[in-house]
């Protein structure tokens, strides 16, 4: 891309998030969104802000891979959701609960204008990922099915007769509502499901790709299963929030979505550049490692709290001495636990590594050992040849200053 081409992005890109932030500044104006806890908003806009950079960044460096500007489209419709619902959530009037005028058009544009970015880019996203071409002609049409799930949405959305939803004027009928509601609804959730069929598809299509690919792009196609698999992590909050108490819970949530979200862009800008790209082996590793620990030190100071308070009960009353006892069992078992649930993993998953790691510890005990300098040599090269398996190995030793 020339230099004009790449200041020209920036400029475009700049005003996007010039657009969002304004819009978020008028949001906190009115008040915010109803029953959303002001913190959330934070979040969100550095989630929206790490779009519309990595969209940037990716489409200056790359301006043929269409996936910096899908992240770029991200960011535009981001940027216009917030500019209208803060403009519109400004204007409503206190009596009423209505908008008018201008207003009112912004909160019609915000009924609908949220469906690109949650419905279409995932599913381009995982269908053009890395190298912005299906995996093959075939898929090309899972590209068509994502806009025909995309437009019957937006159509549903935009012409149902009635109160505007997804807006902050309930209250407001929709100035184009050219749809009975129930026509519109039957079109808006045929459009849900043709977007989860192609979701589903492009999905597939990337497992594909993983399972054929080789070398660099399958450390790119790491980085983006990795960071996709944190979405379950926010799916699993909204399960246990749902199950609890749907009033809880609720501002952790909506923190894990927008830091998973932020993930994703972030893993597939290092991903497309290549930056660190072969670090993505130690993360999952870790991501794994760290997250197993978790769940297990959970589940052992849950159960640790409650039996302890069953056995001391009797003696102690309603005394904090359970919970202190149990952090202290928790506190034991982290480094021994961590250890072992390392060994497991790299047995498991990373078992080239995990051979190589068991070798040299054992050349490094039979080295202590030996006296023999063509010895150690042979188990040297012998070393070499198991772990790194290359083609030839040669080994120089410099003369000593005893033989010259």
């Amino acid at each position: 891309m020339r230099p004009r081409s790449r200041r020209t992005t920036w400029v475009l890109v700049s005003v996007l998030a010039g657009v969002y932030v304004a819009g978020e500044v008028l949001l906190a104006a009115a008040g915010g969104v109803p029953g959303e806890s002001s913190l959330v908003s934070a979040p969100f806009t550095a989630m929206a802000l790490v779009y519309l950079g990595v969209g940037g960044l990716v489409a200056t460096r790359l301006p043929a891979n269409p996936v910096g500007w899908l992240f770029c489209g991200a960011g535009l419709f981001l940027g216009l959701t917030s500019i209208t619902y803060g403009y519109s959530a400004l204007s409503v009037d206190p009596a009423t609960g209505t908008v008018t005028g201008t207003a009112a058009a912004a909160a019609w544009v915000t009924s609908w204008i949220w469906a690109p970015p949650l419905l279409g880019v995932p599913a381009l996203l995982f269908l053009l990922f890395p190298d912005g071409r299906p995996i093959g002609p075939g898929w090309r049409w899972v590209a068509g099915l994502v806009g025909a799930g995309l437009g019957c949405v937006l159509l549903g959305s935009s012409l149902a007769e009635g109160a505007l939803t997804n807006s902050p004027s309930p209250a407001t009928s929709n100035p184009l509502g050219l749809l009975p509601r129930g026509l519109a609804d039957g079109i808006t959730t045929v459009g849900f499901a043709l977007s989860l069929v192609a979701l589903v598809l492009a999905g597939c299509s990337l497992a594909l790709r993983l399972r054929r690919s080789q070398g660099v792009e399958r450390q790119q196609l790491k980085w983006l299963m990795w960071s996709a698999g944190l979405l379950p992590v926010y799916l699993a909050t909204g399960l246990v929030r749902w199950v609890l108490d749907a009033s809880s819970g609720g501002l952790l949530a909506e923190l894990l979505l927008a830091a998973c979200m932020s993930v994703v862009p972030l893993a597939v800008g290092a991903a497309i550049l290549r930056y660190r790209l072969y670090d993505i082996d130690l993360v999952i590793k870790r991501t794994v490692v760290y997250a197993a620990l978790t769940a297990t030190l959970v589940t052992a100071y849950l159960a640790s709290v409650l039996l302890l308070r069953v056995a001391l009960s009797p003696l102690t009353g309603r005394s904090d001495l359970a919970v202190a006892g149990s952090t202290l069992v928790v506190a034991a078992l982290f480094r021994p636990l961590r250890a072992r649930f390392q060994r497991v993993v790299d047995r498991r998953f990373f078992r080239p590594r995990y051979d190589a790691q068991l070798t040299v510890e054992e050349f490094a005990v039979r080295l202590r050992d030996e006296l023999d300098v063509a010895a150690m040599s042979g188990d040297l090269r012998a070393m070499v040849h198991r772990t790194m398996r290359p083609s030839h190995v040669s080994l120089w030793l410099p003369a000593s200053e005893d033989s010259s």
